[in-house]
């Protein structure tokens, strides 16, 4: 877990001035009370932190009649735009959430947007985190977030799906192609993307980079992107286009978002998945064509590749982050000390995510078998590397997310990919 975390906090959210409209760090209402603001991007159906949220927040309100919590939700990509816009406009809310693991947050913490919440942390609070979670949410020394929980991504196969196409669940890339050949000859769309949204896209590719190069090779093509152009990236950009040449893919992932690619998998219109353990809850939902037939697994290996199994996509620790233009410090951090630890231990109990927080005494019984196999998948790591969008600075996450969706369409053979990657800015990340 610690070496989760020693990667997952790079970055946090911040709040400019609180001067206008809707996100500005509220006063006291006519009522005496204080009103603090939310900002949050757990609004989809699928989502179990989009049914705790309003929960959490109405007990907390029916419980401090005189700190009362605001919340407004926004969708994942337009979310991250909400967010820039309000910092550039000088209207932050008092709190919002912010993705762990990257270079998306860090330039707020830089410039001082975000509260620094140290000195309000008591050791009672340190006691109830998970394992090594105190020492990896410091930033120089200093703490701007609490934990609530983390996410890595993993293959997920339709059992039954693959058990009517006679096809092996794969372990290695020659098992991959040899599935998707069985898959496709049952009249089965092999693999999901709703690349729409462009970032389910990169998630295949990046993994696929993680198995071919190793997370090491990774890490150093962040530094110095000229590695990028180098024969590791090459095969990884020609095993990508070859999969989407073979079939694989859904040919409606142009038009297909992520949300229309949940649905499809869940209505049993697709064979395998790859994305991260938020999508479980969906999986595992009463209304799901799927429930039970699903397998959570690490991808494969390539037989060629210097990656290991044991090498995660994932682990970024996302959290909660206080304006440091909020009028009412003191009651935000209170509140964020409440939010993170209900939401993390209630929200791992719901599938949301792997827990950051103490999880003795909970009754766990009811976590899925898709729950418990990412877990036991995040005990073996022996690496992780976050979401790439948000590691790259964001004109460079663009870049990345736009060339996949070319490589997927065969706009660009995998050296031209490769070329242009090598023109990205180059970002520092440790394993």
């Amino acid at each position: 877990m610690s070496l989760v975390l020693a990667m997952g906090i790079a970055g946090s959210l911040a709040a400019c001035s609180s001067d206008s409209s809707e996100g500005k760090s509220a006063d006291k209402d006519a009522s005496g009370s204080i009103k603090l603001t939310l900002w949050d991007q757990s609004v989809g159906n699928t989502d179990p932190s989009a049914k705790l949220l309003p929960e959490i927040i109405e007990k907390w309100n029916s419980e401090h009649p005189d700190i009362q919590i605001d919340r407004s939700g926004t969708t994942g990509e337009q979310y991250k735009t909400k967010v820039k816009t309000s910092l550039a406009a000088g209207e932050a809310p008092d709190l919002f959430y912010g993705m762990g693991g990257g270079s998306f947050m860090q330039p707020y913490i830089e410039s001082g947007n975000v509260l620094e919440i140290s000195s309000y942390l008591t050791d009672d609070i340190k006691s109830k985190m998970g394992p090594g979670m105190a020492e990896a949410i410091e930033v120089d020394g200093k703490i701007y977030t609490l934990p609530v929980y983390t996410h890595i991504a993993n293959l997920y196969v339709n059992t039954e799906l693959f058990d009517k196409a006679g096809a092996k669940v794969p372990t290695t890339y020659t098992e991959l192609l040899d599935a998707v050949e069985k898959l496709k000859a049952a009249d089965i769309t092999p693999a999901l993307i709703g690349e729409k949204d462009r970032w389910p896209g990169m998630y295949w590719y990046d993994i696929i980079a993680m198995r071919q190069a190793g997370n090491e090779a990774v890490v150093e093509a962040f530094k110095d992107p000229s590695k990028w152009d180098s024969p590791d990236f090459v095969a990884a950009a020609t095993k990508m286009q070859e999969l989407a040449k073979a079939g694989a893919f859904n040919s409606s992932m142009f038009s297909m978002s992520y949300d229309e690619m949940l649905g499809a998998f869940n209505a049993g219109n697709g064979a395998m998945m790859f994305q991260a353990n938020w999508v479980n809850a969906g999986i595992e939902d009463p209304s799901s064509a799927v429930k039970g037939n699903v397998q959570v697994i690490p991808f494969p290996t390539f037989e060629d590749g210097k990656g290991k199994s044991t090498e995660i996509f994932g682990g970024a620790v996302d959290g909660f982050y206080v304006s440091n233009t909020t009028k009412h410090p003191k009651e935000a951090v209170e509140f964020l000390m409440y939010l993170s630890e209900q939401l993390g231990t209630q929200g791992y109990l719901a599938g949301a995510g792997l827990p950051s927080w103490n999880i003795d005494g909970l009754d766990t019984s009811s976590l899925s078998t898709l729950d418990t196999s990412a877990a036991d998948i995040m005990k073996t790591a022996t690496s992780f590397i976050a979401w790439w969008d948000n590691i790259l600075p964001a004109d460079s996450a663009e870049t990345h997310k736009n060339l996949i969706a070319q490589l997927l369409a065969e706009d660009i053979t995998p050296e031209e990919f490769c070329k242009q990657m090598a023109q990205l800015k180059p970002t520092e990340l440790t394993l």
